[in-house]
């Protein structure tokens, strides 16, 4: 962890914070990190801002969306197995197809919510 710097504002000295390496290779966030990030503020400024401060939110943001990318994946599948359609259906009648799958991407949605994004 490096040292904080301070710059000289008229009577202030206000703190020099810059993006570290680690963040600048990063790519942006998606969806899962924004709402992280969005909660920590929101909800947690206090860790926000330490995390913030200490280079570390962007970092933990990343690592959040990984997770729940890769949760996403294996949570479908398994909700897929478990609550079959046939794939005739998707060539009948897709709207009732694209129901059924957008049903299961929901709740799974609901579970990351509940156990990455907002704990």
């Amino acid at each position: 962890m490096s040292a904080i710097t301070y710059t000289q504002c008229g009577d202030y000295l206000l703190p020099n914070i810059c993006i570290t390496e680690d963040e600048a290779n990063l790519p942006s966030l998606t969806k899962w990190g924004r709402m992280r990030m969005e909660y920590l503020k929101n909800h947690r400024p206090i860790l926000y801002t330490d995390m913030k401060l200490s280079g570390k939110l962007f970092l933990h943001c990343h690592e959040i969306e990984q997770c729940a990318d890769n949760r996403m994946e294996f949570m479908m599948k398994q909700a897929v197995a478990k609550n079959p359609i046939s794939e005739e259906l998707k060539n009948t009648n897709p709207l009732e197809w694209v129901g059924h799958m957008n049903a299961l991407r929901a709740s799974v949605e609901e579970i990351i919510k509940a156990e990455l994004i907002y704990e």
